[in-house]
């Protein structure tokens, strides 16, 4: 399993429209799920900061996200314009690759 962690700042009046778009159903987990290899896209809202948001993207491997993203450039770039008019600020927290657990 592989993930990758994005976090946002929405703008003040922008909260409905961004839940739509990034969460489930929306705009990019509709695009997401256009590959076999996509396991799931879960949006977050902060308990103390209503405004701040995670988005969790799961695939199968870290090499079937790179190849999504290769194959789906252009869609991707698209999007991520549409969307950069929601947020005051974002930020790739990272990607992380699940570690196996040890036969005992």
């Amino acid at each position: 399993m592989f993930v990758v962690l994005w976090e946002f700042e929405v703008k003040p009046g922008c909260e409905d429209r961004f839940e739509r778009v990034y969460g489930r159903g929306g705009d990019w987990d509709s695009l997401f799920r256009r590959d076999a290899h996509h396991t799931g896209t879960h949006l977050f809202r902060d308990a103390t900061h209503p405004r701040v948001y995670l988005t969790a993207d799961y695939w199968h491997s870290q090499t079937a996200y790179h190849a999504f993203l290769q194959a789906q450039q252009t869609e991707y770039k698209r999007i991520d314009a549409e969307c950069e008019g929601l947020t005051l600020r974002e930020r790739r927290i990272g990607s992380y690759e699940e570690v196996a657990s040890p036969l005992r």
